[in-house]
């Protein structure tokens, strides 16, 4: 099995876990407000990383160059989650907010292809076309109009397409679990001053710490923070110095489809045929983006 195999089965992994995090989240977010989760998950993901780091003998190649890089990784990731919580917290529906946060499969090759000049091949191009159709039949169920939460979600995912192709840059000249732990570092001490005026001043500390007592939230925090974080972006990391990008924003779509299923296996939701031929098709294109291309 080659190195490209491993990582596309890591990364698929990776949207599994992804997928359900929906769960995880749906459910804090019935408990904290946007910055207080995204904050305290990602500190909580640094702080797991951080004895596998010291444990390491492996070094950086230049501290102060992972430092800045994972920063720059970080505040993406920030500004990418952010705008996908609120524009969930604003009433953009579930299907929404799956499709349009997955328009990200379709920028990375966009913005691949013009600002860094770089070619795509046409199963990718084909294959994302197919993604698109699948993720549309997974997640939107109703009359499709945009308004304030949908341009967030867009913004969301444009976020999450610069961050995908940051880590592709970054991941291949550092340790990734370094660079995964300041890139949470950085997205936890972001959320964590905008938790005081967005979400503690608001309603009072007093209520603010009442609510995050609640066991039910630290359940969804901790899901978050150690799977979907600490797990499942130092997976991305570590995949993606192996995989080209578009391919690795494919896989990653898979997330959608996973949700569904952990919505079916937790939730009891059922799944609609019309959801099922989307599922096939998500996958469809996953299998289409991993043929190599012919060589002239």
């Amino acid at each position: 099995m080659n190195r490209q195999v491993k990582s596309s089965l890591l990364l698929v992994l990776t949207a599994v876990i992804w997928g359900v995090a929906f769960v995880a989240q749906s459910e804090g977010s019935n408990y904290v407000g946007s910055n207080t989760f995204i904050g305290l998950r990602s500190l909580l993901a640094a702080a797991v990383l951080l004895p596998v780091i010291l444990l390491s003998k492996k070094q950086g190649d230049s501290r102060k160059g992972v430092w800045r890089d994972g920063m720059l990784c970080g505040v993406l990731l920030f500004g990418a989650s952010l705008a996908q919580q609120e524009g969930i917290a604003m009433g953009a529906s579930a299907g929404k907010a799956g499709f349009l946060t997955a328009i990200y499969i379709v920028l990375v090759p966009l913005i691949h292809r013009f600002l860094f000049k770089r070619k795509t091949s046409p199963t990718i191009w084909l294959g994302v076309a197919l993604a698109l159709v699948g993720l549309y039949l997974l997640c939107v169920h109703e009359s499709f109009t945009f308004q304030l939460p949908d341009l967030l979600l867009l913004l969301c995912a444009l976020l999450f397409s610069f961050q995908i192709l940051a880590v592709d840059r970054f991941s291949p000249h550092y340790d990734p679990i370094r660079l995964a732990a300041i890139q949470f570092l950085t997205c936890g001490v972001l959320g964590s001053l905008l938790m005081i005026p967005c979400d503690i001043a608001p309603v009072g500390l007093r209520a603010w710490a009442e609510t995050l007592a609640i066991p039910g939230a630290w359940i969804s925090i901790g899901y978050a923070a150690v799977f979907s974080s600490a797990l499942g972006y130092t997976f991305q990391i570590v995949s993606q110095r192996d995989l080209n990008p578009t391919v690795a924003s494919l896989i990653m779509s898979l997330e959608s489809v996973f949700a569904a299923l952990a919505g079916w296996l937790i939730l009891r939701q059922v799944m609609s045929p019309r959801e099922m031929l989307g599922s096939a098709l998500v996958f469809a294109a996953i299998l289409l983006a991993q043929i190599p291309p012919k060589k002239s």
